[in-house]
């Protein structure tokens, strides 16, 4: 077990490289991943079922202790991506299916790895956490709501079948997964040392799936494509600063509000988006799923170095 563990800590620590290195190999090698189109919910629902295991009563406890912070980072959240999503495809004039994808993305619930990057910026977890798990469980309410308010103008949107769709993939693999964590506790636990690395893969595989899909699409509006990405991500780690700054949360706090509103489940935007529209709707969640590890990193690292230093000139301040 001790091996699996470091294994899997290991896969977990480079999730950023193995997203890149599988997203290249969707790119350069289509046909080893195209065959699996079908499996995107599947993966999905793996990477919700291993989140349903981790969760436990602390994790919703401070959304009782704190429910106006937590309130405000879900309600910041759901707002401030898809607005800028929306915006950022009225501004740039994006086609239709891109401009789609790009609302999708920003409809969906904080990212998967957003707690992670909370933790090494020295950000304040049990916040982000609680951020992270209540935005995923509103999920089926909000994410279609937004999608048809925002990207109708565009093509139709069914709602219901978003909502279904989302129970299906999120909601009931997560309610398994406390189910089956309450009822096999010391086995559960024991499984969830190769969380990371089943996470991780399932994840990638996504994300080379859609790339490998949409090869062609990509070389053609694949800058387009990055470009928006980049602006989506960047403005709403500002605007999540600056908005938990308005509402004055402490620095550790403003941390959690910025990862948990700049990082999306894009895995959750690359599924709706295969389901229900064109293929290329799915790309613009597969790039976010790229980029937001990378720039979450380099925040989260920024973040911390920034802390280390300021405790260090506190430390000396007070021993002159």
């Amino acid at each position: 077990m001790n091996a699996v563990a470091k294994v899997s800590k290991f896969v977990g620590d480079t999730f950023s490289i193995w997203v890149i290195l599988f997203a290249l190999l969707g790119f350069f090698m289509p046909t080893l991943f195209t065959g699996l189109k079908g499996q995107i919910s599947l993966l999905l629902g793996i990477v919700m079922f291993g989140m349903g295991l981790t969760l436990s009563s602390a994790d919703f406890r401070e959304v009782f202790r704190r429910p106006l912070d937590v309130a405000l980072g879900v309600v910041g959240h759901y707002i401030i991506m898809p607005l800028l999503a929306y915006g950022l495809a009225i501004a740039l004039q994006l086609p239709p299916d891109i401009a789609v994808g790009v609302i999708l993305v920003g409809c969906c619930p904080s990212g998967t790895s957003s707690n992670v990057m909370t933790f090494l910026s020295k950000g304040d977890v049990a916040l982000g956490v609680s951020i992270a798990s209540v935005s995923t469980l509103i999920a089926p309410l909000a994410t279609p709501a937004m999608i048809s308010l925002l990207a109708g103008q565009w093509m139709d949107i069914s709602a219901s079948s978003l909502i279904l769709d989302i129970l299906k993939v999120v909601i009931v693999p997560i309610v398994l997964g406390v189910i089956v964590k309450s009822l096999f506790r010391k086995q559960a636990e024991a499984a969830t040392v190769a969380l990371p690395f089943v996470s991780t893969l399932a994840i990638v595989l996504i994300v080379s799936i859609v790339v490998g899909l949409n090869r062609d699409k990509i070389v053609e509006t694949g800058l387009l494509i990055f470009l928006v990405v980049i602006l989506h991500n960047g403005l709403g780690y500002l605007l999540g600063y600056l908005f938990a700054k308005a509402i004055r949360m402490n620095p550790a706090q403003r941390k959690a509000i910025v990862f948990e509103t700049g990082m999306q489940n894009s895995g959750l935007g690359a599924s709706l988006a295969a389901a229900h529209f064109n293929p290329l709707a799915a790309v613009p969640s597969a790039i976010f799923s790229v980029w937001h590890n990378i720039s979450g990193s380099l925040l989260a690292t920024w973040f911390a170095r920034r802390a280390a230093k300021e405790e260090q000139q506190t430390t000396d301040w007070i021993k002159k």
